[in-house]
């Protein structure tokens, strides 16, 4: 049992706890503000058990997490109301939804297709720079986010990565109007459920067996339940209720419960914006996915490399049985891995675990989970946040240099103020920016460092050069002195555009001429008639 698929349950179990968690209450919202409709809540618990336990079996990644994410909230609500449009005229969110089901099932057939050819090597093109900072974006984003349910007001939904919400307030007056309508019970239990985590974390209570196989989280969440069963009746305080609590929906009997059931309409496989909205989801869980792959492979404290193309396939396959059954879109997400870690999980029995308790849950105890105060799970989620976003990140990527550290806070402020996608784009073209700024400044270098007249001016070329350092290479030609001597070294040169090519032989042949400079080429290649030469 030792090398055995549960060789690490005393870790796996309790992280997968934490997991469980987190994402209880970020697949209820991530639902209900998807849908727009209460009485398909059960939709995003369809999506978080299938992420975990078909997603986790079949991935090829130690820690990360699946589910459904608050990324492709926009892209699902938008898509079924494309989709609820009838052929006659009228519309139907049922009809919608079956609609949206069915794209969700070719989604995951084009990720499956994009897994044998090879895509998820996308992945391995984000910079270390732009994911370093998108880790602590996220960490900056889940404490602000969290803050106003922390305080007791849940207006937006739990889980919300985008600076402007769908409540009509953005990140920062969302904290205003929780400030200005705060419930005083919810600070109670925040505050002492922050304080109870970081008391537990501590190396003291860690010397106790109950809290090496118990996870924190669980005394966090039962003392919130206490607090909000008991203190309203020794004090003036009111009990949250209702939107301040989970609200799981709860089936009166076995037939209704498989009515939260949904299965899609095959009817609409010719519908051309069924296809669209399919190809959509794809992209977008597909980026997102590869995204937080190599995120949590950075997170991961062995440093395990995840398998790209297997993510997307095991993606594929849990958002076509996602879609088949009634559940929304999946994507592997940072903030469920990265509680992952941060509780100790060691492989992917943690997630899967995580998958079977909240199937488990929601089929035999979804009254007694309705008792649980946001505020509470707000606490967790913070905590979170502040280990993805800590001092000592910052300090480490300013240690590393300007082409480092302007990639990474430029990627932090457009997530903060954009969204993830948005803000991951514009981190990515900033730091190509600077890659592409490094190479035009090191094209070459002079091994002579002064032009002394009657001496030759030695310039080795570095082992790439591309049109961009047509530039300095032409500044460089044109600041020699008139009647030198120049050798150009291509000895280190494993790649010649034909742009540059053509520069240092025009130049031998004509300028150099006319200024009597004496141009000598050293493993430069002759002029190609046409293409690059290699």
């Amino acid at each position: 049992m030792k090398n055995g698929f549960f060789r690490e349950i005393k870790s796996d179990f309790p992280s997968g706890m934490v997991v469980y968690f987190v994402a209880l209450p970020l697949c209820l919202a991530i639902a209900q503000v998807s849908t727009g409709h209460s009485e398909y809540l059960f939709a995003g618990i369809i999506a978080g058990v299938i992420g975990g336990i078909a997603v986790g079996l079949l991935s090829g990644s130690a820690l990360g997490v699946s589910g459904p994410a608050a990324g492709l909230v926009v892209i699902v609500s938008d898509g079924i109301q494309k989709l609820s449009m009838m052929p006659g005229g009228n519309t139907d969110f049922s009809y919608g939804f079956k609609g949206l089901l069915l794209a969700i099932v070719i989604a995951g057939c084009l990720q499956i297709i994009a897994g044998f050819l090879k895509a998820g090597v996308i992945g391995h093109y984000f910079p270390s720079a732009v994911i370093k900072g998108m880790l602590a974006a996220i960490g900056i984003t889940i404490i602000l986010k969290e803050l106003p349910h922390a305080f007791g007001y849940d207006k937006d939904f739990m889980g919300d990565e985008s600076f402007e919400q769908i409540d009509g307030h953005n990140t920062f007056t969302e904290i205003y109007y929780a400030l200005k309508y705060n419930s005083p019970i919810a600070i109670v239990i925040s505050t002492v459920s922050l304080l109870l985590l970081l008391l537990l974390e501590g190396k003291f209570f860690k010397r106790f067996a109950i809290f090496k196989y118990l996870p924190a989280a669980l005394f966090v969440v039962v003392l919130g339940v206490v607090i909000n069963l008991f203190l309203p009746g020794i004090s003036v305080m009111q009990a949250l209720e209702g939107e301040h609590l989970v609200q799981l929906p709860v089936a009166t009997s076995i037939k209704e419960f498989f009515s939260f059931f949904t299965f899609p309409d095959l009817g609409q496989i010719g519908r051309p914006e069924v296809w669209m909205v399919g190809l959509s989801i794809a992209m977008v869980a597909s980026i997102e996915t590869l995204l937080s792959l190599e995120a949590t492979d950075k997170l991961d404290p062995l440093k395990r490399s995840s398998p790209g193309n297997r993510e997307l396939k095991a993606q594929g396959v849990g958002n076509m049985l996602s879609g088949f059954i009634g559940g929304l879109p999946i994507t592997q997400v940072i903030v469920r891995s990265s509680a992952n870690i941060n509780s100790g999980g060691k492989t992917k029995l943690s997630a899967i675990i995580h998958g079977v308790i909240l199937l488990l849950s929601a089929i035999l105890i979804p009254r007694y989970l309705n008792y649980i105060p946001l505020a509470g799970l707000a606490a967790i989620l913070i905590l979170v946040g502040y280990k993805l976003s800590k001092v000592s990140l910052y300090k480490g990527m300013y240690q590393l240099g300007w082409s480092q550290f302007v990639p990474f806070v430029v990627t932090i402020i457009a997530i903060l103020s954009t969204d993830l996608l948005k803000g991951i784009g514009i981190g990515m073209l900033v730091a190509y920016f600077v890659i592409i700024r490094e190479n035009y400044k090191n094209s070459f270098k002079f091994l002579s460092k002064d032009h002394d007249p009657g001496s030759a001016i030695r310039m080795e070329l570095s082992n790439m050069v591309t049109f961009i350092n047509k530039g300095v290479l032409v500044s460089a030609f044109n600041d020699l002195p008139d009647k030198s001597h120049l050798i150009i070294d291509g000895s280190k040169t494993e790649h010649f555009d034909y742009d540059v090519l053509e520069l240092i032989h025009e130049f031998k042949m004509h300028k150099a001429q006319q200024r009597k400079i004496i141009v000598e080429l050293i493993n430069i290649p002759e002029l190609p008639e046409g293409g690059m030469a290699h």
